[in-house]
């Protein structure tokens, strides 16, 4: 069967669809959630389209308390699920994107808008691949089953909710990541770094805000003064020249507003990004001089100026199989209650997680924030030896002649929730990274190319 030809002559009901479920704004909005709607209005619009989708094709379609659903085919003692998400980070500042982020346009080849690549992209991909298997009335020996969640960008609640449930699936993959394929995922803990020294009366940083997620690099961030230097506006531009950004600085009233812009990314690739708060943060430190405010933009410059290894505080930590622990301080604030840093830490396979928390938490007791773990989810590893690992790999290598090794990663998909499951595409080697960045997008040749991948996948390990 030549998957890539027939997925070639449906390009345009794939990229008809993907529009359509790119306009969607499935965005967490926890204020407008209802038990109803979970997670706001667009994460489950997101999902009944997908679940429409399904039963428009005459599949198995099922909706779990609104948070996550699946479409299923085929029949079989055994299932095959392939995992993936509809909704999307925040697009963050407008003005940072040449195209809306909501509408789909493609350009020079590429389709931009927030998801995608993460992962609505890949979804309607693999939504195409089953169509395609499906139509081609190929005789399967496990069931499929697409399953979608609404809540991935901002902790899992959605798959955790479904397998309470439904059924696990024997094996499994996600496609949310990179090709050739990933069967090593770093662990990625919520750690909540809150200041001991309340502000006072006195404080001349009056709030310092960044940032919406912990799993995205802070593109903005926003501190207001109540008093500033003489020279702070011509400090404040020289600062923006020797660090090559933008930003503002306005008197209104009696209140000093400074905004500067930094560059989003993933959490976990930070260095990919500009942390914007870090930045504000630097800025502040020369205009500070005592009190909580200045205690708060100290520690913040200390620890996370120039360093995503956490190594001042001793988080840092490699191993071969998975690399580098990184730290995103993706939500940053300080008010009248002090300063809050919610960091997304991503940490290595072999990581002593305990042991290494323990002796932090002591350490901290000599800075001017105290440690505290909010959430973490341990690890996922399946060996390389895998059949599950082979047979997708000899699949991706037929359909691109690329033999490179398989990959380690500090994103967390729905991998990590299975018995036996890996991340598969469908990023390409070479290709950037820009989930969660400004100007996201997918190249509609990869897109097309991805069906044929995951159809043969679909094949391959339910024919078995």
């Amino acid at each position: 069967m030549d998957w890539l030809k027939l997925a070639k002559e449906r390009e345009d009901e794939l990229l008809n669809e993907l529009r359509e479920l790119l306009q969607i704004e499935s965005v967490l909005n926890e204020e407008q959630a209802t038990p109803d709607a979970p997670f706001g209005p667009g994460p489950l619009q997101a999902l009944q389209f997908m679940l429409n989708k399904g039963q428009q094709e005459g599949m198995t379609v099922k909706n779990i308390d609104n948070m996550a659903g699946h479409i299923e085919m085929g029949e079989g003692e055994e299932l095959l699920g392939i995992l993936c998400h509809v909704d999307v980070v925040p697009a963050g500042n407008p003005s940072m994107w040449t195209y809306p982020p909501f509408e789909g346009r493609i350009v020079d080849g590429k389709l931009y808008a927030r998801g995608a690549i993460d992962d609505k992209g890949p979804t309607m991909a693999a939504w195409l691949a089953m169509k395609m298997v499906k139509d081609a009335g190929i005789t399967l020996t496990k069931r499929v089953r697409m399953i979608i969640g609404t809540d991935e960008e901002s902790g899992f609640r959605c798959v955790h909710r479904y397998f309470e449930t439904e059924e696990m699936p024997t094996i499994g993959f996600a496609p949310d990541a990179d090709f050739p394929l990933i069967n090593a995922e770093k662990g990625i803990a919520h750690l909540v770094l809150t200041q001991k020294l309340a502000p006072d009366v006195e404080e001349v940083l009056l709030s310092f805000e960044a940032g919406k997620r912990t799993n995205m690099v802070p593109d903005t961030a926003t501190a207001v003064l109540k008093q500033a230097s003489e020279q702070i506006s011509a400090k404040f531009q020289k600062f923006l020249s020797q660090n090559s950004t933008e930003g503002t600085l306005n008197l209104e009233g009696d209140r000093y507003i400074i905004t500067i812009k930094g560059k989003s990314a993933h959490a976990m690739e930070p260095e990919q990004g500009r942390n914007a708060a870090v930045l504000l943060a630097k800025f502040l430190k020369s205009e500070l001089r005592i009190g909580a405010g200045a205690e708060f933009v100290r520690f913040i410059t200390e620890v996370f100026d120039g360093d995503h290894t956490g190594s001042v505080l001793g988080f840092q930590y490699r191993d071969e199989m998975s690399g580098e622990t990184t730290l995103n301080p993706g939500i940053v604030t300080f008010g009248e209650q002090g300063g809050i840093i919610e960091v997304s830490m991503r940490y290595s396979v072999t990581y002593p997680f305990d042991e290494k928390m323990t002796d932090i938490q002591a350490r901290m007791i000599e800075t001017p924030f105290t440690l505290d773990i909010a959430g973490n989810s341990k690890p996922h590893y399946v060996s390389e030896d895998d059949d599950l690992v082979q047979t997708l790999l000899s699949v991706y290598q037929k359909h691109t002649n690329d033999f490179s090794k398989v990959l380690s990663t500090g994103g967390g998909t729905y991998a990590r929730v299975l018995k036996k499951g890996v991340a598969f595409g469908m990023l390409y080697p070479g290709e950037p990274d820009v989930a969660h960045q400004a100007d996201e997008y997918v190249v509609v040749d990869n897109l097309v190319k991805a069906a044929a991948i995951y159809a043969e996948a679909i094949v391959k390990l339910a024919s078995k």
